[in-house]
């Protein structure tokens, strides 16, 4: 993989962004005044005091936006794969007003004529090791201890970065809910997993968890300084979705984030344990030998080109699959039982750990998708059915018929999506955080944008613009227009209620209906569509079905020929 060849474009596809996205609807649908001067930027505008000297952003439609703050040191030369350091303080008034560099990652391969490229409109602007900042977005520059949200982006443990979605962004939430809003960069793949401490003694100890550590370092910028934004430094709620969600758990899990975190919200991506140590550092060593250098002499790996470095760790996870280890995860974070405990995450008996509020929620349809062919609309019942036979066995018409009841109105290959995205993780995650005393909630999301003839369905990642009332500003998922922007009220009405009490229930008419906690026996469940209705088991009878056959993701079905 040549890395410096691919950067030039995403530089440049990222100057576009930030402006494409600010187009956000009518007066109506946002409390500002679209007639109004709605940009004010000045040598006295949007100044705020952090721990390391005074930043400086503006005002965009009434909120004031900080982009880019430093919250901890370049993580390049002698700080790679270390704990992340505080930024050295300045004089004067730093510039926040434009996103920092992406965490360094192979850039994806968006096409002009990529369905997926239009869906998801992915941004990676630039990036270095130079990534440790953070954006604010707050109402008011002020002492009003709004509730604050903390935005972990998802992209696995590999890829991704605070703004690479229009959806990401954070000023409709923080102007409509009068919260501060946070979202944040930090380390990923092998610069944020590499876990060097078998060789490298107790100055690498950290290595394999520098990444989450670089979370932890943000949340804790968060209880420092957040009050001059307007925000409560007693009262975070951190959220991500996907890769973004397993984060969230690790910090639900981490000692370090007792009392930097108040309630959580893993969506469509949970985790309940870490990686397995002896594969990690086994993984360490074997890099370190592909480099030709000895443990005395690994700090020459901090003074590699980190396109060399990437290239290297790869070269070297691709093919190391040591006997007897569990290699799931590459790059990942490890359970080390300094950073990250050991063990089945939230059944651990140790005050030390947070315990705090949970509310879950994946999507029906989350990765398989017919966008691309609808030929397979084409596909009958009997066809499902017999495709399913081979996971489910004399099951797979009864397995069928309880998702086609439970969600009327599907093709048989959308009943197919279903039972390809089974709730069996997020489950054992809600299951395993019961045995904490903080409630739980549960949430399932199943709203179909009306695109590609309904074939998008409700796929992996959709519901994070409607959490944050953005549903007008990413229009490739939504559509646009009032119903989203109906549904996305409700839900982004919850998530503020849920900040503030740790409660998602608002007491509006025109709100989500009551929202009981979640129990084992029950499986209460929040369904999310145009009428949100919460059941009961809703698909316990399926799961029930499935037995141990649950699938990861089954098979594509294909169509037969025409005849």
């Amino acid at each position: 993989m040549k890395i410096k060849s691919l950067l030039i474009c995403t530089a440049i596809a990222g100057l576009a962004f930030f402006a494409a996205s600010c187009n956000n609807g009518s007066k109506s649908s946002f409390d500002y005044d679209p007639d109004a001067q709605l940009v004010y930027i000045g040598e006295d505008i949007a100044v705020a005091q952090t721990q390391y000297g005074k930043v400086k952003g503006y005002i965009m439609r009434d909120v004031y936006t900080f982009l880019g703050i430093p919250y901890g040191a370049s993580t390049e030369g002698k700080n790679r794969f270390m704990p992340p350091q505080p930024p050295e303080p300045w004089d004067g008034v730093l510039p926040t007003v434009y996103f920092g560099a992406c965490a360094p990652q192979a850039p994806g391969n968006w096409q002009s004529t990529s369905y997926k490229t239009f869906q998801d409109e992915w941004n990676y602007a630039y990036m270095s090791e130079d990534c440790l900042k953070l954006n604010v977005w707050t109402p008011a520059i002020d002492k009003a201890k709004r509730p604050v949200i903390v935005w972990i982006h998802g992209g696995g443990y590999s890829f991704g970065c605070s703004y690479e979605q229009k959806g990401y962004l954070g000023e409709n939430f923080a102007r409509r809910e009068n919260s501060v809003f946070v979202s944040i960069n930090h380390r990923l793949n092998c610069f944020g997993f590499t876990d060097f401490a078998g060789v490298g003694g107790e100055k690498y100890k950290h290595s394999g968890n520098v990444g989450m550590l670089d979370c932890v370092a943000a949340l804790q910028w968060v209880k420092d300084n957040i009050a001059n934004f307007g925000g409560d430094p007693d009262n975070v709620t951190i959220i991500g979705q996907s890769g973004g969600g397993g984060k969230v758990c690790i910090l639900a899990s981490m000692p370090s984030a007792k009392g930097l975190i108040s309630k959580v919200v893993p969506l469509s991506g949970s985790a309940t344990s870490a990686g397995d140590q002896a594969y990690a550092e086994a993984l360490g060593a074997e890099i370190l030998k592909a480099a030709g250098l000895k443990p005395g002499e690994i700090d020459k790996l901090q003074e590699m080109p980190w396109e060399e470095y990437y290239e290297l760790a790869y070269s070297v996870s691709r093919n190391f699959r040591p006997e007897g280890m569990n290699a799931r995860g590459a790059f990942s974070p490890v359970a080390d039982d300094i950073d990250i405990p050991k063990g089945t995450f939230f059944t651990l008996d140790r005050d030390d750990l947070p315990d705090v509020a949970m509310l879950l929620c994946t999507t029906t349809n989350e990765f398989t998708s017919d966008r691309d062919d609808p030929s397979k609309e084409l596909l009958t019942k009997a066809e499902i059915v017999d495709m399913l036979k081979a996971n489910f066995g004399d099951n797979a018409e009864a397995v069928y018929d309880e998702y086609d009841k439970l969600f009327p109105g599907n093709s048989p290959y959308g009943i197919y999506t279903i039972v390809n995205t089974p709730r069996t993780s997020v489950l054992n995650t809600a299951n395993a955080k019961l045995h904490q005393k903080s409630p739980v909630y549960l949430a399932w999301y199943n709203w179909y944008p009306p695109m590609f003839d309904g074939r998008y369905r409700s796929f992996h990642n959709i519901d994070i613009s409607f959490w944050f009332y953005n549903t007008d500003v990413m229009l490739s998922h939504s559509g646009g227009g009032k119903v989203p922007r109906a549904l996305s009220a409700k839900m982004a009405d919850a998530l503020h209620a849920f900040m503030l009490t740790g409660n998602p229930n608002t007491g509006k008419k025109d709100g989500l209906p009551q929202w009981p906690q979640y129990t084992q026996e029950g499986c209460e469940t929040m369904i999310l569509n145009n009428t949100c209705v919460v059941k009961n088991n809703p698909d316990t009878r399926a799961r029930e079905l499935m037995g141990s056959n649950v699938p990861s993701l089954l098979p594509a079905p294909t169509p037969a020929p025409a005849k």
